[in-house]
């Protein structure tokens, strides 16, 4: 899949290794179509795309929410190419504010799409893997992802096989991402992916019109 000429430049402005760049988000856009991954808004700060899938899991978050197997799921995905870009000196505290403002407006975002969607009025849960950076605790990740109302799950079922592949598959395009980008930031991070859950309940509660 070739990419515009506007966005070929804008590959060649903010990453290191373009033509790598290039080949992954190819690749992602093949990915994406396959598995119905799909874009909810077009605000240039949103860092998810989102897709349905089914509860593979049992769980009661904290204000009541109950998850069932077979249930649908939001299932949120990393936006790659509205990421905001990582200093070639590693991320910063300016890079860390950005990435807090572009998540709040994702969530922002959602909780609207959400709502003005009559054929999801079933789903009443969002989930999301976080990644974990080199040197951060999983408490640490936990209490930075709690300020947006998500919850870890300690102890998650086994995933099927072809789940555990697709996510797999997905840690290598993100940091093949961080690669052509910033081949330095590629050192801060590690393979651990958490799962956390938000309520749809406190979505519309902490993002939505009323928020």
């Amino acid at each position: 899949m070739a990419v515009s000429d506007s966005a070929h430049r804008d590959l060649q402005s903010r990453y290191s290794h373009p033509r790598l760049a290039e080949a992954v988000f190819a690749l992602d856009a093949r990915l994406r179509r396959r598995y119905a991954v799909v874009e909810y808004t077009h605000n240039p700060s949103c860092v998810f795309r989102l897709q349905i899938v089914r509860s593979q899991s049992d769980l009661v978050l904290r204000d009541g929410t109950r998850l069932r197997p077979g249930e649908r799921v939001v299932q949120l995905h990393y936006w790659n190419e509205q990421i905001p870009p990582v200093p070639q000196t590693g991320m910063t505290i300016g890079w860390a504010r950005q990435m807090t403002h572009s998540l709040e407006i994702s969530l922002r975002e959602l909780a609207r799409y959400l709502a003005d969607r009559s054929d999801l009025s079933d789903i009443a849960v969002i989930s999301v893997d976080a990644v974990a950076t080199m040197g951060q605790e999983s408490g640490q990740l936990t209490r930075i992802m709690a300020r947006y109302g998500f919850e870890a799950i300690a102890r998650p079922p086994p995933l099927p096989i072809a789940e555990r592949l697709r996510r797999f598959g997905e840690n290598i395009l993100i940091a093949l991402r961080i690669f052509a980008q910033n081949a330095r930031a590629l050192r801060s991070l590690t393979h651990g992916r958490i799962p956390f859950f938000l309520s749809r309940r406190a979505l519309e509660h902490r993002f939505g019109g009323a928020a």
